[in-house]
């Protein structure tokens, strides 16, 4: 499809066929291209008034990639776990186009402002989605066929921003942003006013900080006296070691001796991840910043910084808002010639400034209705095979609204696209923060149930990863399981492999016997099973007051049966409910885990 002059011709060879058309009343023109078999490379002659040769086409299936940060999130973000991956992942029929980022109120736009088809291959990988690129990759090497990756996802997002105008009439109060935001001269003033409040406040953290004005010497500077500094053990929220709740900038500074056998080598400082900001300098020379709290501190240290003998590392973390500082269960370490020097424990730290909070910035993008007309609606023409969703943790504060939200936006893509029913596959949230002693209410939770009722949605399928987060990243490094799990979905939903255990136990039903619950489910493959042991965790149970407890479990003729020796009446069970449900073990002997779940409202 394209433009040209109305009533011109446009002829196409291809695949030693030739296709003609004229362009319309609009000047828009489209030819339809069927029955091609996958494969390529080919090339494409089109003629009108000018001639183009197009070259390096493949023919394949093309999924949509789409939601928040964990679609986002690249194969740079996660090269050390996958190292060998990427060196081995030369592959020109796995590739991305990836969808710039923008927004849209009052027109869905027909086309993207930029973007290429890119071969996956060591370099290119890195910019690839993590998720789509395991996705793809499992589905290569079972069909062999070319597998084109559309990344359409943008960090932060929530489902309102990706739907339709339309499909927000069904939703009044994000109908009624969406059509705020379309007064451009609203938008340009909130634009202006966060800027503005943003550079002084950055302005302002860097004239006070203390630690650039302290006489004729940085903080950073090696010989610097910090003796007189307190101490604080790394890692940890400095709320948490006596510095108090506080905004602005903290210096952090730790003495290490250093073998020669260290010094001339290729280094790399791990700073595991800081909130919510940071620089970091060796000796006085600046080796790296990161601005943003989620990605993991991996710094290159440069081969002339290290020296055998004392050595000084300095730290200088801002925080913007609410708790600054070291996360835990994270690498702090520094690794040079072979050897590893764990720089947990003890750190001198000094106060440079404190501020007030600064103020959240309006993030545009992330309205209703902007991200679908400025980078879906673009996407309608493209023929696709069907999408992969990862995307919920921006609507956790209304879980119940998502129950409506996500199904609506599955049914608003499929009418705009006008191809059918297309597979729609989604990640349920992973399990994330603090785990709680006790059974407890959770809007995490209660967001995966809405996942989970999505199911009933037609030719969908989810790919459950309570099992693969971690309590202390919204971003789980594991995205290979994630995308193997979808692709799994895949089989089954778009392939129609009726034969592949693509899910695992989904609840059903449940039946009250004396003081046990048992319970059934679908997707149990071969059998239940308890990962890891022979006991199975994470079940609680109420009695009439619905209070939950801490139940027995276990697997009986392929159900589970759910006890508490303290409830004689029990009217309801809970499974993994729970933001972090840590140890949840209910599997298939496929491997694959069971969905969280409740059997009450």
């Amino acid at each position: 499809m394209g433009g040209a002059a109305v009533g011109e011709k446009i002829t196409i060879n291809f695949m030693e066929k030739t296709y003609d058309t004229t362009a319309d009343e609009n000047s828009k023109w489209a030819i339809i291209l069927s029955d091609l078999k996958a494969g390529g490379p080919y090339g494409m002659e089109i003629t009108a008034s000018n001639h183009i040769t197009l070259k390096n086409i493949l023919i394949g299936d093309v999924w949509v990639c789409s939601g928040q940060s964990n679609m986002v999130l690249p194969m740079d973000r996660v090269k050390d776990r996958y190292a060998d991956v990427i060196a081995h992942s030369d592959n020109p029929s796995i590739r991305q186009f990836l969808v710039p980022i923008r927004y849209d109120f009052n027109t869905p736009q027909e086309e993207l402002q930029s973007g290429i088809w890119e071969p996956a291959n060591p370099e290119n990988i890195l910019n690839f989605t993590a998720t789509g690129y395991f996705f793809a990759k499992t589905l290569f090497e079972k069909y062999q066929v070319p597998i084109g990756l559309i990344n359409v996802s943008v960090g932060g997002s929530p489902a309102e921003a990706w739907l339709s105008e339309d499909a927000l009439k069904s939703f009044p109060t994000h109908l009624e942003t969406a059509i705020r935001f379309k007064d451009s001269i609203y938008v340009n003033q909130i634009i202006e006013e966060d800027k503005a409040v943003s550079e002084e406040w950055y302005n302002r953290v860097r004239e006070l900080d203390e630690g650039f004005l302290d006489g004729q010497k940085s903080w950073f500077d090696p010989i610097y006296d910090a003796s007189s500094w307190q101490t604080m053990q790394i890692p940890s929220y400095w709320e948490d070691e006596g510095l108090g709740q506080l905004n602005g900038v903290v210096w952090f500074r730790k003495e290490i001796n250093i073998p020669a056998s260290m010094t001339g080598n290729p280094a790399w400082l791990l700073m595991g991840r800081i909130v919510d900001s940071d620089s970091v300098y060796i000796n006085g020379i600046f080796v790296g910043s990161i601005s943003y709290q989620y990605p993991p501190r991996r710094y290159d240290v440069p081969e002339n910084v290290l020296k055998e003998g004392e050595n000084i590392i300095v730290v200088r973390v801002r925080n913007n808002t609410g708790s600054g500082g070291f996360i835990k269960d994270k690498p702090y370490q520094l690794i040079a010639g072979g050897q590893t020097i764990d720089l947990k424990g003890e750190w001198r730290y000094k106060l440079g400034a404190v501020m007030d909070p600064l103020p959240a910035p309006t993030f545009i993008q992330w309205k209703p209705l902007g991200l679908y007309n400025g980078m879906i609606a673009p996407l309608l023409n493209y023929k696709i095979r069907g999408v992969i969703w990862y995307q919920g943790e921006s609507n956790t504060e209304k879980p119940l609204e998502y129950r409506k939200l996500f199904p609506a936006l599955i049914t608003d893509w499929r009418q705009k696209w006008d191809q059918g029913d297309f597979p729609f596959l989604y990640v349920q949230l992973a399990n994330f923060m603090k785990v709680n002693p006790k059974p407890s209410e959770s809007n995490w939770a209660e967001l995966r149930e809405a996942q989970l009722k999505t199911l009933s949605v037609s030719n969908t399928a989810m790919a459950v990863t309570i099992d693969i987060g971690e309590w202390n990243d919204i971003h789980p490094l594991n995205k290979e399981d994630v995308g193997k799990r979808l692709a799994l979905a895949a089989q089954k939903i778009a392939y129609g492999d009726n034969k592949v255990v693509y899910s695992g136990p989904v609840y059903q039903s449940m039946k009250i016997e004396g003081n046990k619950i048992i319970i059934s489910f679908t997707n149990i493959g071969s059998g239940l099973a308890a990962k890891g042991s022979g006991e199975l965790k994470h079940f609680a149970i109420a009695g009439a007051d619905k209070k939950f407890f801490w139940a027995k479990a276990k697997i009986k003729d392929n159900k589970v049966v759910v006890w508490n020796d303290n409830i004689s009446k029990p009217v309801a069970v809970r499974y993994a409910w729970a933001d972090n449900p840590e140890g949840a073990n209910l599997y298939n002997t496929e491997g694959l885990p069971a969905s969280p779940f409740r059997t009450d409202e």
